[in-house]
């Protein structure tokens, strides 16, 4: 077993630094595979993502290495287990990325990485193949110059986050003595802030649904039936604005019931966090506005929310054709807040929208694939002692626990199927435009990743498995 003191972890974070072109390289080939998991057509990217990470978990040498199927896209698995007595982690990342669509609206390649003003655009380069790529080179590291690693290790590196994680729950269940662990270390999940420290203690949940109506049997001519009948896209305008009342207070009936208020501790780290929404709102061009009584960061991490991700219908090509549409659809997600179930808060939106679809209209409400509560990690769980005595190390400051606002679902799958939590260690930041055009990673943020993910594992590597104990639940 390699010693885990401060010292003993410096020449690894100094094997990893004089290492950077080399690390940059492999960061570069997995940014070229497009391994987008929504789009069909992505289909070989994704088959070459597997294949890719399949070969350097070998390399690493990681034993076990093999694909995880629990139906849909399979994770890719590697194990390490030569630290008896120590915590066994295992550590989470993700392959797949976005659709880099709209295309048009990138400055470069989306899957050619390039790199401008400190920053390297492709996408899957924030989120987040950046910080997955961390996690491994370091791993890697401590085998090769230390002979071994502080814990014991299992990569899980999924291919289906970005469509909510359908096949998740079938992998556990298929794999589960695979993934037995202590706890999980995820890439994903990144830090709020450039300037101040923080340690992710938190995430809110998602659920989805797709709505389909129907007005009449066919397309109508506007000039013939034009002020006679209802018309598709109208009664799908009128029901996502009956989601919310003016002020931007959620308006669905008993969804907000479960949902528990903030406790006095909460909103004052909430507070903590520097959130200028005047700022925010001007940064990306647009109007505020959310549920009054709430500052910013509370709305953005501790209130659920509800939004229309897309809706379309009737004649949307080139030059103009005078119908009503007979069909209207649309795509509406909701992050959740602590206590809330994402079955319950698609039934409470689904009777909504049912009450108050007009008579003589169809309407059909289907859920969404995947779905996850809120997360939150214990104020005394080792996890939240070795971030935040890492992250003050790294940056001579005692970071500030923050939540996300974006959803991580494998932080509440791994709790309800494996019985662990999950600390959120990723090194992207807010506004490096994940899901959107021009994506990018700071190449400042890969030294600061590989010191920080070095130091992770060398302070876990100071517990034991009995520290950990206390907060396993049992599945």
């Amino acid at each position: 077993m390699v010693g885990t003191s401060a010292e003993a972890v410096q020449p690894v974070v100094e094997a990893l630094l004089a290492e950077q072109d080399a690390i940059r390289a492999r960061l570069d080939a997995f940014l070229r595979l497009p391994s987008v998991s929504a789009d069909p057509a992505f289909a070989e990217g994704m088959r070459d993502a597997r294949a890719f990470l399949l070969d350097w978990l070998r390399a690493i040498g990681l034993s076990d290495v093999r694909l995880l199927d629990g139906g849909g896209q399979p994770a890719v698995y590697g194990a390490w287990d030569g630290a008896p007595g120590r915590p066994t982690l295992l550590i989470y990342g993700h392959y797949d990325v976005q659709p880099p669509a709209p295309s048009n609206r990138w400055r470069s390649d989306p899957f050619e990485p390039t790199e401008r003003d400190g920053k390297l655009y492709a996408r899957g380069a924030s989120d987040v193949k950046g910080s997955t790529t961390i996690a491994l080179e370091t791993v890697a590291a401590f085998l090769r110059v230390t002979g071994g690693c502080p814990v014991n290790v299992r990569f899980f590196l999924e291919g289906e986050e970005e469509t909510g994680s359908p096949s998740l729950r079938e992998i556990i269940r298929r794999h589960a003595p695979l993934l037995r662990a202590d706890a999980v270390l995820s890439a994903d999940g990144g830090r709020a802030s450039p300037t101040i420290p923080t340690l992710n203690v938190g995430a809110r949940g998602i659920a989805a649904v797709e709505i389909a109506l129907r007005s009449a049997t066919k397309e109508l001519h506007s000039g013939r039936y034009g002020g006679a009948v209802r018309n598709a896209l109208h009664e799908m305008a009128r029901l996502v604005a009956s989601l919310h009342e003016e002020d931007g207070r959620i308006a669905v009936s008993g969804f907000l019931d479960d949902l528990h208020s903030p406790t006095p501790r909460q909103r004052e780290e909430a507070a903590a966090v520097p959130l200028d929404e005047a700022a925010f709102c001007a940064e990306v061009g647009a109007s505020p506005l959310g549920e009054p009584g709430y500052i910013l960061r509370e709305r953005l991490t501790l209130r659920p929310a509800i939004d229309v991700n897309g809706m379309w219908g009737g004649y949307t090509g080139a030059g103009g054709k005078t119908v009503i549409p007979d069909e209207a659809f649309a795509k509406i997600t909701m992050r959740l807040g602590p206590g809330q179930s994402p079955e319950r808060a698609i039934r409470c939106l689904s009777d909504h929208l049912t009450r108050r679809c007009p008579a003589g209209v169809q309407i059909r409400i289907a859920p969404g694939a995947g779905g996850a509560e809120a997360f939150e990690l214990a104020e005394n769980h080792p996890l939240r002692r070795a971030g935040a005595v890492t992250l003050e190390r790294l940056t001579g400051q005692a970071p500030l626990p923050v939540r996300l606002g974006a959803t991580v679902p494998i932080t509440a799958v791994f709790k309800e199927t494996l019985g662990i939590d999950t600390l959120m260690f990723g090194f992207n930041l807010p506004d490096e435009d994940v899901h959107a055009p021009n994506e990018f990673f700071r190449l400042e943020s890969i030294p600061a990743g590989l010191r920080g993910w070095s130091m992770l594992l060398a302070e876990l590597g100071e517990m034991t498995e009995a520290d950990f104990r206390p907060f396993r639940t049992a599945v």
